[in-house]
């Protein structure tokens, strides 16, 4: 919020620079973003909270100086303030007979408003327009001026309507009605619904509700008859509509951040005065207050031994109490150790003992902490076993060649969501597309494939997945085009696909000293039907892997040559572990023997990997599957695969033994139906 330093000279008096002012409210929790100089006087521009709406406005940035800086005292301009700048005409006996309010939604919680007549709205003041053009905003007429001038030095909203062009002299707080349509001030046309809260006269809507005006119903230079409203809207009503209605004011700022409701007829007392300071007529004798329900004050017991104890610093009674009472706090009781407080209406962030504790320390400082020495031992440190597993994931994927991703945790329903796993919605998003907290990491690595716009991408993402409450770590990982740096020596077979991702899985496995296998599969919709499999950790499901099925390539424009994996990291973190064992280093070579057979496709890989160690467990050191064919000469149905054997043991291998294991192994393989080629 921007402010010029004359505008909080009129309400405290110190002899402090801008400088120091700045300071003194970073010290309070308004960060000072910016002093700028506009035409020879300085521009303070602070960061307001979202929890702070007492912070918009001159009022609350000197009552927070003058809580803070005891040497500062109050003018009398912020003592009227303190009581609503009271007038000598607030009997409303006249004003009923000129214009009428009235309240008929929940999200409206007090109506005000004022009656002026015999006005010419011309130009404001020239200290006026000076002061508002030096905060970036541009003079319009008297009467605007006035109610944004206003809501500068109090914080409150206001709207002027020219009477004239309001229906029945009549206005209501409501929502709106199916059908409904508004153009706001600035030309814009918008379709209303029910959710929405609007202000109407007798015939219709004339304006959103702590928005902006109607463009039917605002004064002009012709206005002679003003209806001036302020009033208290509910601020998630007023976030909501905004957010629906695309639109962001200076109003809609402050109401989402709350209002106090206590501020209304003071600040339509505070435009009455300026109005006659600037030469225009007096208001018609009377305000007019619908207020259903007098707003709360949050009462709160604070322990002093457990506020010095929090705040790590010694502080007394008699002090906590001249802070809070200084912040606009009413101090209800206090004994020995305890006080029990009123929060002010403007200060509904205040619910707790530990709220009004922050109260105490900001205003007596943080920076007056002692410095203490740590006392007593440290215990050794050590990070979780979930998120070194987490940490070697990725090292393992990226010594592989894949790069790491990341992506927002919240997004829109996708094609490639985990099945059967609803996703956690939010109550206010942002927006439509950022509704939802991700129940898997595929949508935005698709997304992160589309952007990058090259053939080849391999890469992954690791984070926290949400589902109906629980949360887990996640892995995804997509893998399109070709593995291999460009050569003139490059094939299809330097393409990814299932059976290369499925190898990085398994060598992902190994680093994490668990094993992971494969389980034929088929249910799972995102994948093609036969290229397809659930992966195991011993017992434990911990994920998928597969090609993307057709219809989902389409449906999200990805290659239908792309291949992806997702592991529950917490479910393979929970699976029993393979542990390290040591191997004494053999003297002797391996041996290499490979075989090539037919055999239907329908026979998962995984029955072929176990019949070949159940027939060599003792010395297959390892085996791998190279070639792939099911072109001419091979039956339908069926393909040829070529797997290459290594074979060691302590000892001579000769070649009759190594065949004898090549035929134990060609024998199960037979038991499968293969036919060797």
């Amino acid at each position: 919020m921007k402010f010029t330093e004359s505008m909080l000279r009129d309400y405290v008096e110190t002899s402090m620079t801008a400088e120091e002012i700045g300071n003194l409210l970073t010290m309070t929790g308004f960060e000072l973003e910016e002093i700028t100089e506009v035409n020879g006087e300085k521009v303070l521009d602070v960061n307001i909270m979202a929890n702070r709406g007492d912070g918009a406005s001159v009022i609350g940035m000197a009552r927070e100086v003058l809580a803070k800086d005891e040497s500062a005292k109050p003018t009398d301009l912020y003592l009227r303030a303190m009581n609503g700048f009271p007038l000598s005409d607030m009997d409303s006996r006249d004003i009923w007979a000129k214009a009428s309010v009235a309240i008929e939604t929940e999200n409206c919680t007090r109506f005000s408003a004022r009656v002026f007549e015999g006005i010419s709205n011309g130009t404001s003041p020239d200290w006026m327009q000076d002061r508002l053009t030096k905060l970036g905003q541009r003079p319009i007429s008297l009467l605007v001026d006035l109610t944004n001038y206003v809501m500068l030095e109090t914080g409150q909203p206001m709207h002027a309507y020219d009477l004239d062009t309001v229906a029945g002299d009549r206005l209501v707080a409501r929502q709106a009605k199916a059908g409904e349509k508004l153009r706001t001030l600035d030309g814009q046309d918008h379709d209303l619904n029910p959710d929405q809260m609007m202000i109407a006269d007798g015939d219709r809507v004339v304006g959103a509700g702590g928005i902006m005006g109607g463009e039917e119903t605002e004064v002009s230079a012709t206005t002679t008859r003003c209806l001036l409203e302020a009033a208290h809207f509910v601020n998630t009503s007023v976030r909501k509509t905004r957010k629906e209605m695309g639109l962001q004011t200076e109003a809609s700022y402050r109401f989402e951040r709350h209002v106090d409701p206590e501020g209304t007829v003071g600040a339509l007392n505070r435009f009455a005065e300026l109005l006659a300071d600037a030469g225009g007529p007096n208001a018609v004798h009377g305000v007019i207050d619908i207020y259903p329900a007098k707003a709360e004050r949050n009462e709160v017991t604070v322990r002093m031994d457990r506020a010095c104890r929090l705040l790590g610093m010694e502080i007394s009674m008699r002090e906590a109490q001249a802070y809070l009472t200084r912040l606009g706090f009413e101090i209800l009781s206090s004994d020995d150790n305890a006080l029990t407080v009123a929060a002010p209406t403007w200060r509904i962030d205040v619910i707790r003992e530990e709220d009004v504790i922050e109260e105490i320390g900001r205003v007596h400082g943080y920076e007056k902490i002692p410095e203490i020495n740590p006392e007593g031992t440290t215990g050794r440190g050590g990070v979780h076993g979930i998120y070194r597993m987490v940490d070697d994931a990725v090292s393992s994927l990226v010594r592989d060649g894949f790069v790491q991703s990341f992506s927002h945790t919240l997004g829109d329903a996708h094609p490639l969501d985990a099945p059967g796993m609803e996703r956690t919605i939010l109550r206010n998003p942002h927006s439509p597309e950022m509704a939802h907290l991700r129940n898997s990491h595929l949508p935005n690595l698709s997304a992160t494939v589309l952007k990058n716009g090259q053939d080849n991408v391999h890469t992954f993402e690791v984070g926290k997945l949400h589902k109906s409450g629980t949360e887990w770590h996640g892995l995804g990982i997509i893998s399109c085009g070709n593995f291999e740096s460009e050569s003139w020596r490059e094939t299809d077979k330097s393409k990814a696909d299932f059976f290369t991702l499925k190898g990085v899985v398994e060598s992902l496995g190994e680093r994490l000293n668990r094993s992971i296998t494969l389980a034929p599969s088929d249910s799972d919709e995102r994948f093609h039907p036969t290229r397809q499999a659930t992966l195991l950790s011993g017992r434990q499901v911990v994920g998928v892997i597969g090609q993307i099925h057709p219809s989902v390539a389409e449906a999200t424009s990805l290659p239908e040559h792309a291949v992806i994996a997702e592991i529950n990291l917490n479910d393979l973190f929970g699976a029993e572990a393979t542990g390290d064992t040591f191997t004494s280093l053999s003297r002797n070579p391996a041996v290499r023997r490979d075989i090539a057979f037919v055999i239907d496709k329908s026979v998962a890989y995984s029955k072929i990997e176990d019949s070949i160690r159940a027939s060599s467990a003792e010395v297959l050191e390892k085996m791998w599957l190279f070639d792939v064919y099911d072109g001419k000469g091979i039956p339908e149905g069926q393909h040829s695969l070529a797997i290459a054997l290594q074979f060691r043991k302590h000892g001579n291998f000769t070649d009759e033994e190594a065949n004898q294991v090549r035929d134990q192994i060609v024998a199960g393989l037979e038991s499968l139906g293969a036919k060797l080629r």
